[in-house]
């Protein structure tokens, strides 16, 4: 009798497989761009001590509060405003450039590279914001704060060394953060009517 010889399908060779799919990965690791967050600069309170602090009272005209609230309404001292008017609020208000009785008091420093000159450093802006308020909202209003100081930051690199600020040096930059410091206080975001 006549047997028929099977055929044999011949096996797929994949030594190489593993090694093409290596180089893919890092061709692909290699080339594509990696997304960084970004965040907001903000330096954080140093972590608690046991010992006990004491309070320090701070003068009304020294407070700027906003007030961002469930339907994302923004307030400056209980005076609805929008995120412009926002930005020049914090720029009069933090600059106080006439001595106005109700705006921040100033101290006289010495500032590297500036001498002796009035610095803003009592001044505060509290941000109290409800837990519905969205996250679009508050980064504008992050922003629109934010835009304030460097516009005064500006102002005073191009007065000092006839630049703008994103040209000045790290020494330079010191300098007019030291005159206009970010003094930002946030409350934990509370329910409206209720507490935090």
């Amino acid at each position: 009798m006549f047997r028929r010889k099977r055929k044999e399908i011949p096996g797929l060779n994949t030594t190489s497989t593993a090694d093409i799919s290596f180089m893919l990965l890092i061709f692909f690791l290699v080339t594509s761009s990696m997304d960084t967050d970004k965040g907001l600069m903000r330096q954080l309170p140093p972590p608690e001590d046991n010992t006990e602090q004491e309070e320090v009272e701070i003068k009304e005209r020294n407070v700027m509060e906003l007030r961002l609230d469930a339907n994302d309404q923004l307030t400056c001292n209980g005076e609805s405003i929008t995120n412009d008017q926002l930005t020049l609020r914090v720029k009069e208000f933090v600059a106080n450039k006439n001595g106005a009785p109700t705006l921040p008091e100033k101290s006289e420093r010495e500032v590297y590279l500036m001498g002796r000159c009035l610095v803003s450093d009592r001044h505060i802006i509290t941000i109290q914001t409800d837990n519905r308020t969205t996250y679009d909202a508050y980064f504008e209003m992050q922003n629109a704060i934010v835009r304030g100081y460097n516009l005064l930051r500006n102002e005073l690199a191009h007065n000092r060394f006839h630049h703008s600020y994103d040209q000045c040096t790290q020494e330079e930059r010191s300098a007019i953060a030291m005159v206009y410091p970010q003094r930002i206080s946030e409350s934990m975001p509370k329910e409206e009517g209720g507490e935090p």
